[in-house]
């Protein structure tokens, strides 16, 4: 089936070269040029609906900067104009019929700093491809509707997620994660966690940096996604309403609210979403151990696991913006998050001994009960000195605590009957103070200057606390219990310049980080107190140059060198129990990770991107997977050496016809890994995985989307993991005179986002399976109400920062 999937996928993505379409009689003629009058060749010219601002047809400038748009529709509409590192422009609003329209000439202005980039607020399509990023617009996409911030990742171009929710970009994991411009500090399993409980409707857009400039942590070797929530802009009183409800095995629902007041020096706004979502997780797992020293199978456990789960997530999000004087803006912002998971297991775990016979059978009742909270504030400034110089200014607080109680049955059937029960409490706790300060002002007219400082401060504690049960008694488990305290500061410097000199764009950035940390594991009546500090700093540059060679072709280039950090969680010591037989555990001796990144691109207009890229990360990060007695495995983390990533990518973006969009990207990549566990090891494999979405216009109202991804084996030292893939498809209607919005999308349709793979211990072999309810029928309703929206070009600046933690999952 997944072959069939691929096929699906290659095959749409390759037949738009065919088709064309006749839409009516009309002819509309302009000429586009630059502020010197020079005419410019390939800018895209965009006939758009006066309505409802749908596109219509769209096409390019030739060398003369003309363009002709013939077999226009009759009716009302406007052109919206737009080129790589120029402002786009609109047209007034004309008539077409049967009588050619010849308009005035449009003026294009270029847009000041090389990484500056325009976000249209028009309908907008599904990906825009940029010289230094791919935004995803969120809203665009039909099968976003009912979705979680999650599911919309994992369909985006280059990214993938793997069955424990870690993300990766063109085949590299550790990301930074922002929301808004600023890091979450959480693990990846937190992250996991807080995005799969977040609505799809409260996300504005999704930018996907590989190579990301200095004014950006250097945290994160596989890049940077910034997730940007909405904030309407329209003046007056308006928001926007959406609701979903979704069945798969089980029901599932999402609710969301936005509401906007603008009035002339104020801005408020507020956001509430709600989800709710069971959900199941089937997990077969055959684990074969090794008589010592040899490859035969002493004993095999085949286990297999049925476990649902119930989350309700509310999030809410306010501020204000108020503008003190034209020059001076100040604003607030508070955030409120409050996440329940609640989970049941039953699970049986059959012994096999020689000759395939089994010798006992175990069964284990588990129940859980989770916690997540998280309260936030931000005050920031922002200071015009003069139209080209700026000073911004932002200070944060999070506070996280996680509540997670944990119950374990384990029933002895055969042959020996007896009963064995764990329980655990664990609480965590994570409160961060940051704050920055940014200043940007222009040399002269082509070279621009930035500068900024930032420190942040982040205290965790973590209790591990298990009790045993034998005999009816319950006693505590000193063996897993543990305390964990950890502290850390870091502090930041910056400086960015940029610089265009005719056809070649320059950004040269320096950034400066500076970090300390303290830990402690208080001791036990087992186990004595233990301490341990380490700091260390590094210069992180980066570089980005674009050569446009002419109005259809650019180059451009980047470097740049990066840190990941290890999760606070990640060096703590303690054990996580998953089951009887499997722990989780951290590692003291966790070091940071550093990776250089190098790209080089290609860009044809806004329809092609092709990249070439190269990526060294030494003390690399991965997945540890050891053998302890007791027949217990092990799962950790730690450095293994050195992982080497070359790779191309090819990204489309092409309107196939007046009504069929296409957005696709294609990796392929060779990963090599080396490193040593309890031996020298080395992988290597080429990988592959492509993302594909199609919008259709189908008139009257109506659109459909039809999108996917698929990903080839994939490897990783010590586990391999089988392709996988989906296929999904919707429809919407517009509704209540263009103000509400009807979509129906069926997610995972043939039910092939199956997680199946293989994982090598040192005395032992696992084959796993993993099946989700990933096949989900959805019916979302969106209402926008308030003042309308008037169409207009909005200058949209990259925000800021947020990433890492460790809540005891």
């Amino acid at each position: 089936m997944l072959n069939k999937i691929f096929f699906v996928i290659v095959l749409v993505g390759c037949s738009y070269n065919g088709f064309t379409q006749r839409n009516g009689d009309g002819l509309v003629k302009t000429t586009v040029r630059d502020e010197s009058s020079q005419p410019l060749n390939g800018a895209t010219v965009e006939l758009r609906r006066a309505i409802d601002s749908a596109l219509v047809k769209s096409g390019f400038t030739d060398s003369s900067g003309q363009v002709i748009i013939s077999h226009a529709s009759n009716g009302k509409h406007f052109l919206l104009i737009s080129m790589v590192n120029f402002e786009p422009r609109y047209s007034n609003i004309f008539e077409t019929s049967a009588v050619p329209v010849v308009l005035p000439d449009v003026v294009l202005t270029q847009r000041l700093g090389m990484l500056d980039q325009v976000t249209v607020s028009v309908k907008k399509p599904f990906v825009q491809l940029m010289a230094d990023k791919t935004v995803v617009n969120v809203e665009a996409g039909i099968t976003n509707a009912g979705a979680t911030v999650m599911e919309v990742l994992e369909k985006s171009p280059g990214i993938t997620v793997d069955k424990d929710g870690n993300i990766s970009l063109k085949g590299k994991q550790n990301l930074l994660i922002l929301i808004d411009g600023k890091p979450t500090y959480l693990p990846s399993a937190d992250i996991a966690q807080m995005l799969g409980g977040m609505s799809a409707s409260q996300v504005e857009l999704v930018e996907i940096m590989d190579n990301p400039p200095a004014k950006y942590d250097a945290s994160g070797n596989g890049g940077v996604i910034n997730i940007k929530t909405k904030k309407l802009r329209q003046k007056g009183f308006n928001g926007n309403l959406s609701t979903s409800f979704g069945q798969g095995h089980y029901y599932k629902n999402n609710n969301s609210l936005s509401l906007n007041y603008r009035h002339n020096n104020v801005h408020l706004f507020l956001t509430y979403s709600s989800v709710f979502n069971k959900s199941f997780t089937d997990l077969y797992a055959e684990r074969s151990y090794f008589e010592a020293g040899t490859s035969k199978v002493a004993s095999q456990l085949v286990q297999v696991n049925w476990l649902t789960g119930a989350l309700r997530n509310h999030t809410l999000r306010a501020g204000a913006d108020i503008s003190l004087s034209k020059q001076t803006t100040i604003g607030f912002a508070a955030t409120g998050l409050n996440i329940g998971r609640d989970g049941a297991g039953d699970a049986t775990g059959n012994w096999r001994g020689a000759g395939n016979i089994t010798d006992s059978l175990i069964n284990t009742y588990s129940t859980s009960q989770n916690r997540f909270k998280n309260l936030g504030g931000n005050i920031n400034f922002r200071h015009n000195f003069s139209k080209n110089s700026e000073l911004t200014a932002d200070v944060d607080y999070l506070d996280y605590t996680l509540q997670s109680h944990q119950v374990f049955d384990n029933v002895v059937r055969f042959p020996s009957p007896y009963t064995e029960s764990i329980k655990g409490n664990l609480p965590s706790s994570i409160s961060i103070l940051s704050g920055k300060i940014d200043y940007h002002t222009k040399l002269k007219e082509n070279i621009s200057f930035d500068a900024g400082l930032k420190t942040s401060r982040v205290e965790t504690d973590n209790l591990a606390a298990y009790e045993l049960q034998q005999n009816g008694a319950w006693e505590k488990d000193y063996s897993k219990t543990n305390h964990f305290l950890y502290n850390e500061n870091i502090n930041a410097a910056y400086i960015t310049v940029d610089q265009q000199a005719g056809k070649l764009s320059l950004q040269g950035g320096l950034r400066y980080e500076h970090t300390r940390y303290d830990a402690e594991q208080k001791g036990n009546p087992f186990r004595l107190d233990s301490a341990f500090n380490k700091k260390y700093d590094g210069f992180f540059p980066t570089l980005f140059a674009q050569f446009k060679a002419d109005s259809s072709h650019s180059f451009s280039f980047s470097a740049g060198r990066r840190i990941d950090r290890p999760a606070y969680q990640k060096l703590n010591p303690f054990v996580f129990v998953i089951n009887k037989y499997t722990y989780q555990k951290g590692n003291p001796l966790f070091q940071p990770q550093y990776t250089w990144n190098f790209q080089l691109s290609h860009q044809f207009r806004d329809l092609f991107v092709t990249t070439i890229s190269y990526n060294v990360t030494k003390n690399y990060f991965s997945q540890i997977f050891l053998s302890e007695p007791n027949d217990i495995l092990i799962y950790s983390e730690g450095n293994l050496g050195r992982m080497r990533n070359v790779g191309i990518s090819v990204s489309t973006q092409v309107d196939v016809t007046s009504w069929w969009s296409l957005n696709s990207q294609a990796n392929l990549y060779n990963k090599k890994i080396e490193g040593t566990i309890w031996a020298d090891r080395q992988t290597a494999l080429t990988q592959f995985n492509m993302n594909l979405n199609n919008q259709f216009r189908l008139g009257k109202g109506w659109a459909a989307e039809l999108s996917g991804f698929f990903v080839t084996k994939e490897q990783e030292l010590q586990e391999i993991t089988d392709p996988t893939g989906q296929l999904i498809v919707g429809v919407a209607k517009q509704v209540l005179k263009n103000k509400g919005s009807l979509k129906l999308t069926l997610r995972d349709i043939f039910y092939t986002q199956a997680m199946k793979g293989d994982t090598e211990f040192e005395q032992a072999f696992e084959y796993f399976k993993l099946t989700r309810d990933t096949r989900v029928l959805t019916l979302a309703f969106t209402y926008r109400f308030g003042k309308s929206f008037k169409g207009a070009a909005k200058r949209n600046g990259a925000s800021e920062e947020m990433e890492r933690v460790g809540s005891g999952d």
